[in-house]
Order: structure tokens, then sequence, then C-alpha cells
């Protein structure tokens, strides 16, 4: 890489502020110096990335950028997370064009799509190779929008590379919220688990992408222990040293139309190629590491007296939730 380079995340949310913050660390080690900019739905969050040193701009599917050419400008790494709707990815609705035209000097696109593409497998393993069918209205939507990219890497040669992301968690976005906020549940289904993966392994391999770009490449991105989400809650509750909430039937738990739909679905994840190919070594393979690191690291702000950056804002509003990147 030069040393002189720009992220631009459509969709500025958690991992891409992990991954901001990742570079900007690289950036100070020496050897690349890194410029940010991003998107964001609310004029609130624009004035906190700018205040900590991102180009924050609006954007929604009824608020294209007004002037792509100059936000964007210098752009060489391009992250979109943006959630697709029914008719696909709003950025290449409004702004494939635009996109293309920043080639060549555009270096790195990443795309950052679900494993819920690959749909229901009763706990079968899925990788890359696996056709993709999915089962959900959210899964179908991150299909389609693959499908949009895809095609312009086909027919226009986008250095596109897409990331089927498991559950994402890391410091004040996991059990350890849930738990604390008394909003946890522990939902018993034989049977089924659930994949996750830390944000900090999510950023090392972007990062380990964008050093070394494979335009069309498709990568899934999970830890290596698909677990039930009763033995996670479990766990976080005996590191906060609390009684765990009692185990509910599924059958029995009246859950939310999106809780089920999460629970419609059941596959094991393998992540040998982010190992194979970009030489991967998650720091966090199971959910046992990842959240004794997400206490240590909510403890080491306590400490220092600190504001946390996902209580600043950065953060999902529902903590301990899997949601959007």
């Amino acid at each position: 890489m030069d040393s002189k380079k720009k992220l631009f995340c459509f969709g500025y949310g958690y991992t891409a502020h992990h991954l901001g913050e990742a570079l900007r660390a690289l950036g100070q080690e020496g050897g690349e110096n890194w410029q940010l900019g991003g998107t964001t739905r609310s004029r609130e969050k624009r004035a906190s990335l700018r205040a900590s040193g991102v180009d924050g701009y609006l954007f929604e599917k009824d608020k294209p950028l007004g002037d792509p050419f100059s936000m964007m400008a210098g752009t060489t790494h391009l992250l979109i997370s943006t959630p697709p709707d029914q008719e696909g990815d709003i950025v290449f609705e409004h702004h494939a064009e635009d996109i293309l035209s920043m080639m060549p000097e555009l270096e790195w696109v990443g795309y950052l799509s679900t494993t819920g593409v690959y749909g229901d497998r009763d706990g079968a393993w899925v990788d890359e190779t696996s056709p993709v069918r999915p089962s959900t209205i959210r899964g179908t939507r991150r299909a389609r929008a693959e499908n949009q990219w895809l095609s312009l890497f086909n027919a226009r040669g986008l250095p596109l590379h897409i990331f089927r992301l498991a559950g994402i968690y890391g410091p004040g976005r996991c059990a350890l919220d849930s738990v604390r906020g008394g909003i946890a549940r522990r939902i018993m289904k034989p049977g089924h688990a659930f994949c996750r993966v830390h944000v900090d392994d999510i950023v090392t391999t972007l990062i380990k992408s964008m050093h070394a770009p494979k335009g069309g490449s498709v990568y899934n991105v999970a830890d290596d222990e698909p677990a039930p989400s009763h033995e996670v809650i479990a766990y976080a509750s005996r590191l906060l040293g609390v009684d765990p909430p009692p185990l509910v039937r599924f059958e029995d738990a009246n859950l939310a139309p999106i809780t089920i739909s999460f629970y419609s679905e059941n596959k094991s994840v393998r992540n040998q190629k982010i190992k194979n190919d970009l030489g991967v070594k998650l720091a966090y393979p199971n959910y046992r590491v990842g959240l004794e690191a997400c206490l240590e690291a909510e403890q080491a702000y306590i400490e220092e007296g600190k504001q946390a950056p996902w209580v600043a804002g950065v953060g999902p509003e529902m903590a301990g939730q899997i949601v959007s990147p």
C-alpha cells in the first residue's frame, strides 16, 4: 500500500468504527496515513463522526449523496455496510456509476453481507462454495445485493470482495450487555446453534484483504465454534457473577417474529478460507475468550475514567443485539 489512503464507508456503524480505529493505529505505527469518511442517517451521528475526525455525510434511500465526487474524492478503499431493502442495495441504486468512475484509483471494495444467504441447513456445515439459498427476507435481500455488486465485478472489473458475516459481537454489543440490562433469555431449542464473530476478528479479516486484494472473492467470517445461545448467556452471567436466567423451551418462549426468524435457520459456517487465503488467525476463536475480552475492554475504560466509544454514540442503539454491521 502507498502511505496515503482513504477509507470511505457507506454506513459508518459499529464495524466501520472499529475498522477506522484500527487503520488509524496502523498510521500511528508508521507507513500508512489513513483519511476516514463515511455516511450516517442522523445529523447527531454526523456531528459525532466529524468531532472524531471522520468526514461524515448524510445518506439514506431517499437522500443520496449530494456531491458524491467531492465527498468520496481520493477514496482508495470503499466499505459498504448499509442494509438492503426489497429492491436490493441502496448504495448500488444511487451510486454504482459514481463508484465505477473512481477506478483505477479505487483499489478495494468490501461489501458486508451475512451468512444468512445460505439459509437453513439443519445444522450442516457450509462454506463459500455452498449454494446460496436464503430462507428469510433478510437473507434474500442480502443475496440480491451481493449479485448486484458482483455484476459490476464481472462486467466492469470493480475490485469487489464480499464478506459473509456471522452474528457480530464485541464490547458494548454482546451477551454481557443483555444480561446487565435484564433482557437476556436462555432459549432452549435442541440441536440449534448460532455462529458468531468478534468485531476485532472482522477488522483483522478486512485489513488482511485490503493488503492482499483479490477481486470477486467471497469470504465467510465466523469463529470456530457454533454454539447455542443459552450457553453464551450462561457464560456471560458467570463472568458477571450473577445467576443466569432460567431455561425456557423454544415452544414456550413467546418470541417476537424477528427473533423467531433467527431461530428458523440452523447452520454451521466454515471459516477456513480466511485462514488459508488471507492468513487470518482468529484472536477470539470461540465465544468464551471473546466475552472475556469484551469484559476486559469495558473494565479498562472504566478504570481509565473514559467514556467508551460505544456509549458515545458509535455503537448500536440496542446493546447486545445481533443486528446490522
